[in-house]
């Protein structure tokens, strides 16, 4: 018997049961769809971290805690160090040292949450962030310092419903549009920039700060920089590349998690293919042994089951791999109108994993079925109604 002869037959017993084939299409591919759309999440965020501070971002932060206080620490050193740094940073060719107060706002709808910097106004954004550029209104000046005012990302702006002139709430402190900046820059797009001492207010933080940045004459040299900045400060001190690293262990992590998750939901869904191939070896008895009667080896009668738990499971992951791609289309429309990015990004390797996981748990679902089926003494079979 050939292969097509073979892939024919195959086909032909899982057809005879369309609605328990169908049943079990389903259910596997809900699981792979899983597994793509939660894999492509883990995707997307990486692609956007990656894309954003190769490009900006201080060249070195200086924070209490480095790695363990996140990419957005809390205000818990005192604003008075940075001119102590700006003395250590001069030799290093520092050009620039910026205290920055970060405050993340978290509410149950994404678009109520708001990642607030505060900068000194006379250094401005471009302190911190390279590229961004005031498309409405105006930049921050030395003059709005201590000032109740703001300029907000395309996205933050849209979220807020505000315009120009128009007020946002920034920790219960009303506080006035002053610019709103050009789309296009993803995470930034989400972020609101005040003086510092306003923010310090609005967060009852006076006179700490959750970083200090240092900008460099030669990024090249970010590194060297960094250990003697840390070692004469006493402060951790992450260049961008360690600002990098430390989200992508982060996300490797969740990649994990997610994988596991995505992972007991296939395993149910293999389960559910050898429900299906046994029950199919059951009711096939005689078939398997007329078969045996006229020939056919145990290896075939092995390898029809076998291939009849690769068309399913192939047939699932290739269903599967579909919904997650019309899922992660769902996400990114979401994310874009968000937060003007793709949360989600599926890659040839993501893709081409989850449907060799698919067919080869629905290979070994079909194992046992294949060495019960291969087994059968051929007058038993012929016997069994």
């Amino acid at each position: 018997m050939n292969p097509g002869d073979l892939l024919t037959l195959a086909w032909r017993g899982l057809t005879r049961r369309p609605a328990r084939t169908l049943l079990t299409t389903l259910g596997l591919s809900v699981a792979v769809a899983g597994m793509v759309l939660f894999l492509s999440l883990g995707e997307g965020v990486r692609q956007v971290f990656t894309g954003q501070f190769r490009s900006v971002g201080p060249d070195i932060q200086l924070t209490l805690n480095g790695a363990g206080s996140g990419l957005l620490p809390p205000a818990n050193l005192d604003a008075a160090l940075a001119s102590q740094v700006r003395a250590a940073a001069a030799p290093l060719g520092a050009t620039q040292v910026t205290p920055v107060v970060t405050v993340l706002k978290q509410a149950l709808d994404p678009a109520q949450s708001a990642v607030y910097y505060g900068l000194p106004a006379a250094q401005g954004i471009g302190a911190l962030f390279q590229g961004l550029t005031v498309t409405q209104g105006r930049a921050l000046t030395a003059a709005d310092e201590n000032r109740a005012v703001a300029v907000l990302g395309a996205s933050a702006a849209r979220n807020a419903g505000v315009g120009v002139g128009g007020r946002v709430d920034v920790l219960g402190t009303p506080v006035r549009v002053i610019g709103i900046l050009g789309g296009g820059h993803a995470l930034n797009d989400t972020f609101t920039f005040l003086p510092i001492g306003t923010l310090q207010r609005a967060a009852r933080t006076p006179g700490r700060v959750s970083l200090i940045a240092v900008t460099l004459r030669d990024p090249a040299r970010a590194r060297s920089a960094a250990q003697t900045l840390s070692a004469q400060l006493k402060l951790e001190a992450q260049t961008r590349g360690d600002v990098l690293a430390v989200v992508d262990r982060a996300l490797r992590v969740t990649d994990a998690a997610r994988f596991g998750l995505s992972l007991v939901a296939l395993i149910v869904g293999g389960l559910a293919v050898a429900n299906t191939v046994s029950m199919s070896v059951f009711e096939r008895v005689r078939e398997f042994g007329t078969l045996r009667a006229i020939g056919a080896r145990p290896a075939l009668i092995r390898a029809l089951v076998l291939t009849e738990g690769l068309l399913l499971s192939a047939l699932a992951g290739v269903t599967g791999l579909l919904a997650g791609l019309a899922g992660n289309a769902a996400v990114n429309a979401y994310t874009r109108a968000l937060a003007g990015f793709d949360g989600a990004a599926l890659t040839v390797p993501l893709a081409l994993t989850a449907l060799a996981v698919s067919v080869s748990l629905g290979v070994l679902s079909a194992l046992i079925p294949a060495r019960t089926a291969g087994r059968l003494p051929v007058v038993q079979a012929l016997s069994r109604l």
